[in-house]
């Protein structure tokens, strides 16, 4: 007989009474093991998936209560359930009803891959015309010079001068890699 695993996830201690109801709904269908984390979707260690990922074979099937319990992220979820799948280790939702073992299933769950990988474009494709669109306008990203024009001539001269870099900085208040770089004229 395959192993049967169910994983359950709750986010803080104070929802110990949600993180029994998931284990007794994942016994209830079967789960011959149940782990477990206490911890926000939003933590990327969760050592009760890890450990269940673990103690999972080819021919396996985990089963969470909501596809949501899986990770922190639509994404996050995906890959968990690709590595599912690599191994050969079935996935079973009771809310929605999901089962990757089915032709519906896996329909769903590509369904659900393909509307994140639009979402991450979308979301790039924005980000590219405000970071454009604030270039017209003027205004660059990133974090503020350290140094002014002025100041870059200044330290020019001090360095011309035969002040070593180290003094240089120290009388700029800057790091030593920044009057590197407008020593090698590499600082615009």
């Amino acid at each position: 007989m395959n192993g049967v695993a169910g994983y359950a996830r709750v986010s803080t201690r104070d929802q110990a009474e949600s993180l029994e109801a998931q284990k007794l709904a994942l016994v209830g269908v079967g789960a011959q093991r149940v782990f477990a984390d206490v911890i926000s979707g939003a933590k990327s260690g969760r050592p009760g998936l890890r450990e269940a990922l673990g103690w999972l074979r080819e021919g396996d099937m985990l089963v969470v209560t909501r596809l949501d319990r899986l990770g922190r992220s639509t994404v996050d979820t995906l890959r968990t359930v690709a590595q599912l799948e690599a191994a050969g280790v079935r996935l079973k939702a009771l809310d929605p009803q999901l089962d990757t073992g089915t032709p519906a299933g896996r329909l769903v769950v590509r369904t659900i891959a393909s509307l994140a990988e639009w979402e991450r474009e979308v979301i790039v494709e924005r980000t590219r015309e405000g970071l454009a669109h604030a270039r017209r306008q003027g205004r660059v990203g990133g974090r503020p010079r350290a140094l002014s024009p002025v100041a870059v001539d200044a330290v020019k001269a001090a360095l011309e001068a035969g002040l070593s870099v180290a003094e240089v900085a120290v009388l700029h208040g800057v790091s030593r890699r920044t009057i590197t770089r407008v020593r090698a004229g590499d600082y615009d």
